[in-house]
């Protein structure tokens, strides 16, 4: 857990990319906050959904609780981790919205973490859940439809 709020610390405090030696045109500099615009709706549903639809089952611990049950409706019939893919999606939108080279690698870094902090929880859940497996070929792990 630790190494997940430094990660994201350090996300937040890198400097945006140098200006550039050419200005981003006016509609590139749209388009790309267009996107970090979706991204950040993005996180926010999945966020909050995802704190909604695990209900009892959140833990603030990588290991799921004893008594847990396999959440596969709402938010969770779409990705497999919303509240990772709130984090990923919100750490795009920012570096959007700063225009920021530096941050899309740093989004980069996060989206391995968490890949590699969910895979580790997906063994768990596969070794309490009879379904689990069956659930992971249904629904991708951060982006619907796509990962």
């Amino acid at each position: 857990m630790g190494a997940q709020f430094t990660l994201l610390a350090l996300f937040l405090l890198f400097p945006p990319r140098p200006t550039p030696n050419e200005p981003i045109a006016p509609t590139a500099l749209l388009a790309i906050r267009l996107a970090g615009a979706a991204a950040l709706a993005g996180a926010f549903y999945y966020g909050i959904r995802g704190v909604i639809d695990l209900g009892k089952n959140l833990t603030p611990l990588p290991t799921p609780r004893r008594t847990n049950t396999l959440v596969t409706h709402g938010v969770y019939g779409l990705v497999r981790h919303p509240i990772y893919s709130a984090i990923l999606h919100g750490a795009f939108a920012w570096s959007a919205f700063r225009v920021s080279l530096a941050h899309l690698g740093g989004t980069a870094i996060l989206f391995l973490f968490f890949a590699a902090k969910a895979s580790r929880e997906e063994r768990w859940l596969s070794e309490r859940h009879e379904g689990y497996r069956e659930y992971c070929c249904r629904v991708k792990r951060f982006i619907p439809w796509i990962y």
